[in-house]
């Protein structure tokens, strides 16, 4: 059984990681800290955990805590999965890894010699959906790929409103943007099906200075991205782009299409409103529907009902690596070429769309 603490609990963590974790045999969730015991208390009874703390140090030290979960704001990252190296702990973190490319450099590192399981909650890249389209593609059954193109919705961020409470998003500091979490779950999404971009040339427009701080009637100034442009070459040498694009309500889907020497492929949402990483997918092989084989389905709850079911699936992925004592796919240096890719698609953004390398 591996025993799990959760730091954040009461966030994101409680509509995604601790159902999964739940829903899921072979964990335990021993442990949660949010910022103050009240709430930690709280999030404790409301998902079955014993230990309880207002400080992240003092949960990973517990010896009743084998992989700590690390879900607070991304600035806060760095410091939990530090605490969470010191003793000894594997290690999954919420995206980003962090705010800075090169600190996430430094993590992989730190993560690698700790000699522990590490990994990032990419989860789109464990959807059940991303796995047989990458596997339709590897096994040639639209010959040799030659171009990638991915549309996809961004909201709530980008766009000319902000929800209350998210005004921090509008900073960079804050990493939380069109940027850093949608085109980093959806590119990452899109790497495991096609491999990874080897160059990029971006365009990062930002069509709002000030934007509505939901129906308060204030505005805040903005400072991030509403949309990202990108087109780019891929290692095997096949073409890529994408545009993500923010906006103020629920997305309207997204739109995936893989075109190769001997036929194409299309991927759309089953139901509208739903972001990629999140979902099940429509794909179209040929214009033909296929169905994503049961097989592939190993978790215990239904796509429709949101991002529960591929965080689970990760989990799934995190617990064999503990087991078999290997390191987990989308570990920290992972994630740490996709902060680099970012980083390279600022820097194209930055020079008038000049083609840049990911390092």
């Amino acid at each position: 059984m591996i025993r799990v603490g959760v730091v954040g609990a009461s966030g994101w963590a409680a509509g995604s990681h601790l159902p999964a974790l739940a829903g899921l045999d072979g964990y335990e969730v021993t442990a949660v800290a949010t910022t103050n015991m009240t709430s930690a208390g709280k999030a404790a009874a409301e998902h079955g955990a014993r230990l309880a703390f207002d400080d992240a140090g003092a949960l990973a030290a517990h010896p009743e805590v084998d992989l700590v979960v690390v879900s607070v704001k991304a600035p806060g990252h760095a410091a939990v999965i530090r605490a969470a190296l010191e003793a000894g702990r594997h290690v999954v973190s919420e995206w980003p890894l962090t705010v800075d490319p090169a600190e996430a450099d430094e993590l992989a590192r730190a993560a690698s010699e700790a000699g522990v399981v590490h990994a990032v909650c990419l989860q789109g890249r464990h959807s059940p959906d991303a796995l047989f389209v990458r596997d339709l593609v590897a096994a040639g059954r639209i010959g040799r790929l030659e171009s990638a193109v991915l549309v996809a919705a961004g909201d709530p961020l980008g766009g000319a409103v902000i929800p209350a409470g998210m005004e921090w998003s509008t900073e960079p500091a804050g990493g939380t943007t069109v940027l850093t979490i949608m085109a980093g779950h959806f590119l990452a999404t899109l790497d495991r099906i096609t491999g990874p971009l080897a160059e990029v040339s971006a365009r990062l427009p930002r069509r709002y200075d000030e934007v509505a701080v939901g129906d308060t009637g204030r505005t805040v100034a903005n400072r991030v991205p509403s949309q990202v442009l990108l087109q780019g070459t891929l290692n095997g040498g096949a073409t890529a782009s994408a545009v993500i694009h923010g906006g103020s309500g629920s997305p309207d889907g997204f739109l995936i299409k893989l075109v190769g020497s001997e036929g194409t492929l299309t991927v759309a949402p089953t139901r509208p409103g739903r972001y990629m990483h999140w979902t099940d997918w429509d794909i179209r092989l040929g214009g033909e529907r296929v169905e994503v084989p049961a097989s592939y389905r190993t978790v215990p709850f239904d796509p429709a009902d949101g991002p529960v079911a591929n965080v689970a699936a990760f989990y799934q992925e995190v617990g064999r690596a503990i087991t078999e004592g290997r390191p987990a796919a989308t570990d920290f240096p992972a994630a740490a070429r996709l902060h680099r890719l970012l980083a390279a698609v600022e820097r194209s953004a930055a020079s008038g769309g000049a083609a840049v390398e990911v390092a």
